[in-house]
């Protein structure tokens, strides 16, 4: 709808033009994500203040930029990806984060938490260095605001730039329920009964006339003279709030005010949003709800499950053994943990920096702390692995889920790249467990152990029947013996694929199980086959392929054929399909070894 068309419209017309484009917003979230899995809670949430600021800002050339990136559904349906929407996170389709080579209505590709206010405070610097003029709005949500890159850019200067606005999308979770310290504070006035009543209380009286606007105002004033003054403006920022998020009518008068504010100086806009609005049970379950697959189904995998359980189990032995996560127990199955044994249950919220050096000083006064992370958030903690837990040799055991290929998060969110930034690592134990049951072995191992420790899986483990052994210095294990081709596999999924091209080879193929990945002595030094080829669910270069051609002295003559991720960041797609595009199939494997 033109500019001037919309001058032209009443109040009730814009209502009722906006209130439409919400529910049919809503309604293509629903129906896509529904067919296709997606970030579901988060993105019914968002709707109504995404389309508000649709209607203040031009987006072709004002910024937007998401934090954490999986709040965009909205967005890309109202900006150039409507009639594309329907392609959501399939091969070849629009992705489920902000891409910036996708669209150019995409600021900043983003999928982690935290980059929002950093990428917006260099954008503006840039903007205004080289004399442009627009808008910069920071979206942050899901808890995101305290992790502690946003920290940082938060409080690099007292002196923010202008036209910068930061609207918090504060909906009382991150992915799982917020329980860090700093959220509490800001939220604290919001969420209680009182106010919360007498919000509803005075809409439901006044409506939106002059008195119900006036109440509203000393409500909030009183609110922010309760809490000695806001803090958000002690950082450079003009304070808005606290706002119902869910009325777009609302959110789009005030950021028509907060619009020309922002002109002057930069905006803090605190917005409450309910997650998972619009139905029903995802507002119930937000966390549930969090993240779906086709037809709303739920399930956080069999490894993480199984994780769940093991640790219950072990706890019940030894009382000093924490479970540790960065926000993310329904993912990693530790929702069991805190069910069962909510003493030693500890959830930091998104901060897995903050999770990793934790865990340090708890294993250096005496605990057993397990900390589990997806494979791509613990990128975000190199350092911390590094310096606070491996340098001073502790016993922090990190379970890795989601490692390998995840299929339609796509490239923020591949675990691709562990095996690189781990090996090397001295200290460190790498063990890749082949399934549920073997992950059992594997916690016990590392439990075992008085030095760190990463145990890293996929989703779901190995299909195939394998006779298992308790783990020991020499864990690796030979499933099917052979004299032409040996395939050293890493991980269950590859494992299974190693034992159907044995199957399927004419040739007489041996075929190793690889659980403990950075142990490079005992067998495998022993190789004897004239072809050695290794699979695994890692990057090339750096993966466990390279250590075998850097560290294993092979037979005179043998040939080595190293499989896995290639060199670029691989794109959303079913994970069957990522296979096939790292040349990871039977096909494959048996033509690189065709007599």
């Amino acid at each position: 709808m033109s500019k001037k068309f919309r001058q032209k419209e009443n109040k009730k017309e814009r209502a009722k033009r906006l209130n439409l484009v919400v529910e049919q917003t809503r309604s293509q979230i629903l129906e896509v994500t529904k067919t296709n899995g997606g970030h579901l809670s988060a993105n019914l949430g968002v709707v109504e203040t995404t389309v508000a600021l649709h209607e203040v800002f031009d987006f072709s050339v004002d910024k937007l930029i998401f934090d954490v990136g999986h709040q965009c559904y909205a967005h890309k349906i109202l900006s150039d990806r409507k009639d594309k929407f329907c392609t959501l996170r399939q091969k070849g389709g629009i992705s489920g984060f902000p891409d910036a080579e996708e669209s150019p209505f995409d600021a900043f590709s983003t999928g982690h938490a935290g980059t929002s206010l950093s990428a917006s405070l260099g954008v503006c610097e840039a903007r205004d260095r080289l004399g442009q003029d627009f808008y910069v709005i920071a979206v942050v949500g899901d808890g995101s605001l305290v992790n502690g890159l946003n920290l940082e850019a938060l409080t690099s200067s007292i002196n923010k730039p202008k036209k910068l606005i930061v609207i918090l999308n504060d909906n009382g979770m991150s992915i799982s329920k917020n329980r860090n310290g700093f959220y509490k504070m800001i939220s604290k006035s919001t969420t209680q009964k009182g106010y919360v009543k007498s919000k509803r209380f005075a809409k439901k009286l006044f409506g939106k006339n002059f008195i119900g606007k006036i109440l509203g105002g000393v409500r909030n004033l009183s609110k922010r003279l309760i809490s000695g003054g806001n803090y958000f403006e002690k950082f450079g920022f003009k304070y808005v709030g606290v706002l119902d998020g869910n009325d777009v009518e609302q959110m789009t008068d005030i950021l028509r005010r907060v619009k020309n504010v922002a002109k002057d100086k930069a905006v803090f806009v605190h917005v409450n949003t309910t997650k998972g609005k619009g139905l029903s049970v995802a507002e119930e379950s937000a966390e549930l709800y969090h993240g779906v697959g086709k037809d709303f189904s739920l399930g956080s995998g069999s490894m993480s499950k199984a994780l769940g359980e093991c640790l219950c189990a072990q706890i019940e032995k030894n009382d000093k053994i924490l479970a540790v996560t960065a926000g993310m127990k329904q993912g990693t199955g530790l929702w069991q943990v805190e069910e069962k044994y909510p003493n030693n249950f500890i959830d930091v919220g998104i901060a897995e920096e903050f999770a990793v050096t934790f865990s340090a000083g708890m294993a250096k006064s005496g605990l057993k702390p397990v900390v589990a992370i997806y494979s791509t958030f613990m990128q975000r903690a190199y350092d911390q692995i590094m310096h606070d837990v491996c340098m001073q040799n502790l016993p922090v055991v990190f379970c890795l889920d989601r490692a390998g290929f995840v299929g339609e998060d796509g490239r923020t969110h591949q675990g691709l790249f562990d095996l690189s930034f781990l090996s090397h690592l001295p200290n460190l134990t790498i063990l890749s467990p082949i399934n549920e049951y073997d992950l059992k072995l594997a916690l016990d191992y590392a439990l075992s152990l008085n030095s760190p420790v990463a145990i890293r899986y996929a989703k779901e483990g190995a299909r195939s029947e394998v006779e298992l052994k308790e783990y020991s210095q020499d864990a690796n294990l030979v499933v099917k013996e052979g004299t032409d081709v040996e395939v050293l596999a890493v991980g269950g999924r590859m494992l299974d694929l190693a034992l159907e091209f044995a199957k399927a080879s004419p040739r007489s193929v041996k075929v190793r199980a690889i659980r403990k990945v950075n142990s490079l002595d005992g067998d495998l030094q022993s190789l004897t086959a004239p072809m050695i080829i290794t699979l695994e669910e890692n990057a090339i270069k750096g993966g466990f392929g390279s250590l075998i051609r850097q560290f294993i002295k092979l037979p005179e003559g043998a040939k080595i054929v190293c499989l896995g991720a290639k060199d670029d960041f691989v794109k959303h797609g079913t994970v069957k399909e990522q296979f096939i595009d790292s040349d990871l199939t039977l096909e494959n494997l048996l033509a690189i070894t065709n007599i």
